[in-house]
């Protein structure tokens, strides 16, 4: 598996970090904790610390769709922010989190002064547009392919082992509506993939819950459709 460019945090070096955390603000946050709205105006960035956050964006018709999910050391709002716009979308904790809260001007002198906080934020600037144009890209592939990579990744970078079974489960509630959501897809076409492999006895679902018992059929899917 090719790996993942560094996260925002990971790519900084110890004296960048320190700079950071000097002119930031510790935040604790509870699971399923708002902090950031879409439509508001922009004055800070967040960098996620630990924990997960959901990226979700409400339509005009009040329909909510989770665009994406960030994990520990992701720079969080930086678009609006490099931009002086308003947000383009909510951001809910997913699991209890620990995040830098910091005023954009602040972080802006902070780039200007240390080349690597600068580097780092352009790096994560590219990575979202490629995630955009990936998930563009990736929409004319079938649902099946597309479920199975996306359960794969999430178990691979948040999984943990399964309590009563030889799987590894999802460590994040995630309902069918978010999966259809990642996916830009319907629920009703995640759910019948989700039935066909649960009664094939690849996956074990809940309520926002996930496991996966067969993880080589679930690669299989990505390739072979």
């Amino acid at each position: 598996m090719v790996s993942s460019p560094a996260s925002f945090w990971v790519a900084l070096d110890a004296g960048d970090r320190a700079a950071l955390l000097r002119a930031a603000t510790r935040v604790p946050l509870a699971a399923d904790r708002q902090f950031l709205a879409q439509g508001e105006g922009s004055d800070h960035l967040v960098v996620l610390l630990d924990g997960w956050v959901k990226v979700v964006a409400q339509s005009q018709a009040g329909y909510r769709a989770l665009l994406a999910l960030r994990g520990p050391g992701e720079l969080l709002g930086e678009q609006a922010a490099v931009e002086n716009g308003r947000r383009s979308a909510t951001l809910v904790t997913a699991t209890a989190a620990e995040l830098l809260h910091l005023p954009a001007s602040r972080f802006h002198v902070l780039a200007r002064a240390r080349p690597g906080i600068a580097a780092a934020l352009e790096q994560t600037l590219v990575r979202r547009l490629r995630e955009a144009d990936a998930q563009r890209a990736g929409i004319t592939e079938p649902v099946p392919a597309r479920l199975a990579a996306l359960l794969l990744d999430l178990v691979d970078r948040c999984g943990l082992p399964e309590p009563h079974g030889p799987g590894r489960r999802l460590g994040l509630s995630l309902s069918q509506d978010d999966l259809a959501g990642l996916l830009l897809t319907s629920r009703r076409t995640v759910s019948r993939v989700l039935e066909q492999w649960r009664a094939q006895g690849w996956i074990v679902t809940g309520r926002q819950s996930l496991a996966i018992r067969a993880p080589d059929r679930l690669a299989e899917q990505t390739s072979n459709d």
